[in-house]
């Protein structure tokens, strides 16, 4: 049996170098790497965290740009999507490159990969600009560009620091990565994270990062689907597995640990409560296991609270890293937070204070 830890990907191996964030626990399934997204954020938080001059991180995203002439599209209107979807055509490379096959407003392509990126990254956009009123990524109308087939038996999608990529799986373990709308709004949400909060990728904040991205992805398939917080799955990618694989999911929010018990894959390791908090060197600090812990924390949240979980839960969780976790908050950082803002939001002692401590007090992150 291959270890839970085992890298997946056949289109190469973990680069740590290169900063990737993954999706599954030590696996470069979905890594991005950060580039200068942050930078803004980084300089607004430097005084109050006593850093001096924040300087932006970097990777081959950046370097990339000392190297290529890029022409992207403009940034849209205020509440206008502008995708543009690429077909890889199977060629990989860093940075992708690819034929144009589908921009905002065309018809279905007819390929599955394309028009799922399409619809995904729509998704997201709305999520954000509907119901918490941002514009894009950025909030400055940044377009959303994706490249599609990307590679050879490539088990990834990532999101670079400026566009999505998705592999198309393999014969054994992976369907398509468009295939889980919920994998985009992951991924497209730590562009969020980027530009915000900016949580570092390791230990605590590194799994308050991943955390926030499948709160956000989960809510993206929970809008999508018309589905209450009681009707929800809570499963973040569903039907990324091959039939053969003995797995609903890469991660269960509703009841971490559960997702996946296969020889290929070992069992899930995500615990749902401090008691169970994995202190490891691997996978940044665990950011990819212990972030079953407010994953789980969110759910009891918004299960609490009832009806749709991105108009409460949600909208409390978005404020909270759009205006006040920073790079180094962690776990008891974040349910303080959220304490607060849904304080301000909907009252002292407010059914959806109340649920949000009892959520936190459910995983052991407050007593």
């Amino acid at each position: 049996m291959l270890p839970v830890y085992w890298p997946l990907l056949k289109g190469g191996s973990y680069d740590n170098n290169k900063k990737s964030y993954g999706l599954f626990y030590n696996s470069p399934l979905f890594y991005h790497s950060p580039s200068y997204a942050g930078r803004d954020r980084q300089a607004r938080q430097a005084s109050s965290e006593g850093l001096g001059s924040a300087q932006p991180r970097c990777s081959w995203v950046c370097e990339r740009t000392a190297l290529h002439t890029w022409v992207f599209p403009s940034a849209a209107p205020v509440g206008q999507k502008n995708r543009n979807i690429y077909d890889n055509k199977n060629q990989g490379g860093e940075p992708p490159t690819g034929t144009l096959v589908r921009k905002e407003g065309d018809p279905a392509s007819g390929d599955a990969a394309v028009d799922e990126a399409y619809d995904g990254t729509g998704a997201t956009y709305d999520l954000y600009f509907d119901i918490y009123k941002r514009n894009s990524i950025d909030d400055k109308g940044m377009p959303l560009i994706s490249y599609v087939h990307y590679d050879v038996n490539f088990d990834n999608a990532f999101w670079d620091g400026s566009e999505m990529v998705y592999g198309d799986g393999d014969p054994d373990i992976f369907e398509r990565f468009t295939k889980a709308i919920d994998v985009t709004g992951h991924e497209l949400t730590h562009g969020v994270t980027q530009y915000e909060a900016n949580l570092a990728y390791s230990n605590q904040p590194g799994a308050l990062n991943e955390s926030m991205s499948d709160v956000f992805g989960s809510l993206v398939k929970q809008r999508v689907l018309n589905q209450t917080a009681d009707q929800a799955d809570w499963i973040i990618g569903a039907g990324l597995f091959k039939p053969t694989i003995n797995g609903v999911g890469i991660r269960s929010m509703k009841a971490p640990g559960t997702a996946y018990d296969d020889p290929l894959l070992g069992k899930d390791p995500q615990p749902a409560h401090m008691k169970d908090y994995v202190k490891t060197s691997r996978d940044n600090g665990g950011v990819h296991i212990n972030s079953g812990i407010p994953n789980h924390a969110f759910y009891l949240a918004a299960a609490e609270i009832g009806g749709y979980a991105w108009e409460k839960a949600g909208n409390i969780w978005y404020i909270a890293l759009r205006d006040y976790l920073r790079s180094k908050s962690n776990f008891k950082k974040a349910a303080t937070t959220t304490i607060s803002v849904a304080k301000e939001l909907y009252g002292e002692g407010s059914k959806e204070q109340k649920a949000v401590q009892n959520a936190w007090k459910a995983v052991g992150v407050l007593s």
